[in-house]
């Protein structure tokens, strides 16, 4: 999956999760719930867009990292909302899985960037620009 797949995969996240936001009951605790999902799951998206951006490889570790952090608490709030059948299973269980398949592509992408970082360490040429004295 590339990083335009992975976005707009991203953006749909966080439409169904709004959607199901929609869905909740206007009891104290939905509400409550209702506000915390809101931001986690529009976050996956929004973090994701912002590591495709990033300008150098500890910035994309460090976005992506985020990103994994907010499809996990996603994840969280769609287990409680199960949990306490606020929503039907059979409503909630398709975005749980999709949240928990975000969070293993974040997992392994995290772990991909770092061992290529490593690597680039390792690898680069040293500067050709050593120190040099002006000629002046």
């Amino acid at each position: 999956m590339n990083a335009e797949e992975l976005k707009e995969r991203t953006k749909q996240f966080a439409l169904r999760v709004m959607h199901l936001v929609d869905a909740l009951p206007k009891s104290t605790k939905a509400r409550a719930i209702a506000n915390q999902i809101i931001r986690s799951g529009t976050s996956v998206a929004a973090n994701y867009r912002a590591a495709c951006r990033a300008r150098s490889r500890a910035e994309f570790v460090s976005k992506v990292g985020v990103v994994e952090e907010e499809s996990d608490e996603t994840a969280l709030w769609l287990e409680l909302i199960i949990a306490d059948q606020i929503l039907p299973n059979k409503k909630v269980q398709p975005l749980l899985t999709e949240a928990n398949e975000l969070v293993a592509i974040m997992a392994s992408s995290v772990i991909s960037a770092r061992a290529n970082q490593g690597k680039e360490r390792r690898t680069s040429p040293k500067s050709e620009i050593s120190n040099q004295k002006s000629a002046i």
